[in-house]
């Protein structure tokens, strides 16, 4: 459904009420600012009812005003460049409080994730790093910071892990040239996806290997291509990507991960503190 919300409300244009083909043509033309509108401030906005607005959305077949908000604002994060994402937070910011507005938002992302994210396909993904031969993870631009915290920790509690260092589409396929049916791909990508990240997801699956996607919603072009699918609400901060819910959900699965591990990990992490404090990794307070 949140593809074609706007071709939705075209297509369906003709049978709207005055009020209504008020708030569709405001949509059409302004769907960005929309997309951040409560529907008390859109109905103020073209001058009809709050009442009017839900009801415009539960004509078009959602299950209320927020579920058609969340389409609107799928396609802006899927479709906005940079420029228009720093206007349209400036828009909604407005004279607000940048740090609070910002800190409950990512409070927020992470509330709506734990309520979201499916249980089951959590386990099942734990089960499948735990089982694989070979760990791959693979997450570009902003969502490598994330690729990197994830591949740091299973360094640690696993035995082969790769993080896939992208800088051209011939680099990615080198390096998992070899993946192959007992292996796992961790894919790890948000508005706005990356090719990259989705072509070597669907090379790995091709070879056989199970895929794991980390993303935000059923649109994103990395979940028809995974065995299992984690989700978590990403948000848009200026032209900045709010990952705070990713790297929570991240967090947990390195958690999952490494009590199932429990009795191995306390044996390796022996041997590293012998080795950090040999080597004088960590500053000590008596230095």
């Amino acid at each position: 459904m949140s593809k074609d919300v706007l071709s939705r409300i075209e297509n369906q244009m003709s049978t709207f009420s005055k009020g209504q083909r008020l708030i569709a043509n405001f949509i059409l033309n302004s769907y960005d600012k929309a997309a951040f509108m409560t529907a008390n401030k859109l109905g103020n906005t073209v001058k009809v009812s709050e009442s009017t607005v839900v009801r415009f959305a539960t004509e078009l077949g959602y299950d209320g005003y927020p579920a058609m908000q969340k389409a609107l604002r799928d396609i802006v994060r899927n479709k906005l460049t940079a420029i228009q994402r720093i206007e349209v937070a400036n828009d909604r910011m407005g004279d607000q409080d940048v740090l609070s507005m910002v800190m409950h938002a990512d409070a927020e992302n992470i509330r709506a994730t734990m309520e979201g994210v499916d249980r089951d396909s959590f386990e099942q993904a734990v089960s499948a790093i735990l089982e694989a031969r070979k760990v791959y993870i693979i997450g570009v631009r902003s969502a490598s910071a994330l690729a990197d915290f994830l591949g740091y920790y299973f360094n640690m509690m696993l035995e082969d892990v790769i993080v896939v260092r992208i800088n051209s589409f011939s680099e990615v396929f080198e390096q998992i040239l070899r993946v192959g049916e007992k292996d796992a791909v961790i894919g790890i990508s948000f508005p706005r996806y990356s090719k990259r990240t989705v072509k070597a997801m669907g090379y790995a699956r091709d070879q056989g290997a199970t895929t794991i996607a980390i993303t935000d919603s059923d649109v994103s072009p990395l979940t028809e291509i995974a065995d299992h699918t984690l989700m978590a609400n990403s948000d848009m901060a200026s032209f900045v990507d709010s990952l705070a819910a990713p790297l929570s959900l991240v967090n947990a699965l390195i958690v999952a991960v490494s009590r199932k591990k429990n009795e191995e990990l306390s044996g390796t992490f022996v041997k590293l503190e012998q080795v950090w404090d040999e080597y004088q990794v960590y500053q000590k307070n008596d230095d």
